[in-house]
C-alpha cells in the first residue's frame, strides 16, 4: 500500500490537522542525540512499505528539513518484499537497514521474538492507542492508512460517486472501474474478505462482469483515473483534505466496510545508525509530522478537520486486519480463491525495485 503524492510534489499540504492549544509544535529531541546522529556518519536507511517510488518524499521531506545535516535514504517497495530482505540480511549477518515501517504487521511480533528489534519509546508514544504499541517499545503504530473510494470529480460528480459495494455494479460504471489485485496486497485482500462477508460471492461475480481493470499497487488506480482511462476505484487512498483545485476525492462508504490499519514501525537491533534512527522515530511521532499526515495520524491528540478519528468509524477494523495478518493460513487460502476468480497477477512491480536488490 501506501501513498502517491496527493495533488502536489509536497504531500505535507494534505495534512492540516489540529492540535490542542499549548501542545508541542515539533520534535523536541535533546541536542546530544542530534550530535550523536551526526557522529555516526553515513546516511540513515529506511525501508518503507509502499507501491510508488515518489512516496519516499513523504518520509524524507519533513525530516530532512528538521535535520538538514543528516542524510536519509528511503527505499519504498512492497511490504511483502521488504520483510523478506530484512529476514535474509539477518541470516547473512549483513543488516544495512536502520528503520522499517511496513503494512505486514504480522512481521513485528516475529522480529521481536527473533531478537531483530531495538526497543525505543519515542516522544509522543503515550498518545498512541496502547493496543498498537508493543509493551516493551519494540514496535508501534506511526500513522494510519486507509483504502476506499476515489474518483475524479471532473468525471464523476461527488454526489454521483460510488460509495457502497453495490454502487460498483451500476450499469454506468461498466468498463470504468480500476482495482488492485486483492491477491497481490494483503490489505486489499482483507477489504475484499469483509465486503464479500456482507454481500456474498455473488457480488464479486457481478463485479467481474463490470470488466474492471486489474492493476498492481494501490497507487496505480490513481494514475489510471488521472489519465481518464478509468473513472473510479475502491482499492486506493488519497488525501483526506486535498489542496484547493484538486478534483480527486477520497470518499468513505456510509454502510459498507473500508480498509484502514496502523502502519507499524521499528528500529532494527543491528541498525548501523541507531542515534539517527531514534531521531527519525521521534520525528515520525512528533506533532509536526503527525499534523502533516496525508490521512489519519497515529496520535490521538491530533485531529483532521472534517473527519472523525479512525477508531470512531464503525465500518473499519484495524484490529481485525491485524488478526487477519497473523493468520497466514487464512490469508493464503483467500489469496488462492481470489486468483481463481480473477486470474493470476500480471504486471511488473509498481515500485520498479528489482527483487534481487539489497
Amino acid at each position: 500500500m501506501d501513498l502517491r503524492i496527493c495533488g502536489s510534489a509536497d504531500l505535507r499540504i494534505c495534512g492540516s490537522a489540529e492540535v490542542g492549544e499549548g501542545d508541542e509544535q515539533g520534535p523536541t529531541v535533546a541536542g546530544r542525540a542530534v550530535r550523536a546522529g551526526h557522529a555516526e556518519g553515513g546516511g540513515l536507511v529506511v525501508y518503507a512499505g509502499g507501491d510508488a517510488p515518489e512516496q519516499a518524499q513523504m518520509y524524507t521531506a519533513g525530516f530532512a528539513e528538521t535535520y538538514p545535516d543528516l542524510d536519509i535514504e528511503v527505499t519504498v517497495d512492497l511490504s511483502k518484499f521488504h520483510n523478506a530482505r530484512i529476514d535474509a540480511q539477518h541470516i547473512r549477518g549483513d543488516n544495512r537497514v536502520d528503520v522499517v515501517h511496513v503494512q505486514t504487521v504480522n512481521d513485528f511480533p516475529y522480529w521481536k521474538e527473533q531478537g531483530l528489534l531495538q526497543p525505543f519509546r519515542p516522544e509522543g508514544l503515550d498518545q498512541v492507542d496502547p493496543d498498537f504499541v508493543d509493551p516493551d517499545g519494540a514496535y508501534y503504530a506511526l500513522f494510519v492508512f486507509a483504502f476506499s473510494n476515489v474518483v475524479d470529480t471532473n468525471v464523476i460528480p461527488e454526489e454521483r460517486a460510488p460509495r457502497e459495494a453495490a454502487d460498483y455494479l451500476r450499469p454506468d460504471l461498466k468498463d470504468r472501474i480500476v482495482l488492485t489485485y486483492p491477491h497481490d496486497d494483503d490489505a486489499v485482500l482483507f477489504q475484499f474478505e469483509r465486503i464479500i462477508a456482507g454481500h456474498g460471492y455473488g457480488w464479486l461475480e457481478k463485479l467481474l462482469a463490470q470488466n474492471p481493470m486489474w492493476v498492481r499497487g494501490t497507487a496505480t488506480p490513481l494514475a489510471v483515473i488521472g489519465s481518464g482511462e478509468r473513472a473510479a476505484t475502491f482499492t486506493s487512498f488519497y488525501c483526506l483534505n486535498p489542496p484547493e483545485g484538486d478534483p480527486m476525492r477520497f470518499i468513505l462508504p456510509k454502510e459498507d466496510f473500508f480498509q484502514a490499519w496502523y502502519q507499524t514501525g521499528a528500529i532494527l537491533k543491528d541498525a548501523p545508525h541507531p542515534a539517527a534512527a531514534r531521531l527519525y522515530m521521534n520525528y515520525r511521532l512528533s506533532l509536526q509530522a503527525q499534523r502533516a499526515s496525508a490521512q489519519w495520524p497515529a496520535r490521538r491528540d491530533v485531529r483532521i478537520p472534517g473527519w472523525k478519528p479512525i477508531d470512531q468509524y464503525p465500518n473499519t477494523d484495524p484490529r481485525g486486519f491485524r488478526d487477519f495478518m497473523l493468520d497466514r493460513a487464512r490469508v493464503e487460502r483467500l489469496r488462492g480463491i481470489m486468483e481463481d476468480f480473477i486470474g493470476p497477477v500480471q504486471g511488473d512491480n509498481p515500485t520498479g525495485v528489482d527483487r534481487g536488490w539489497h
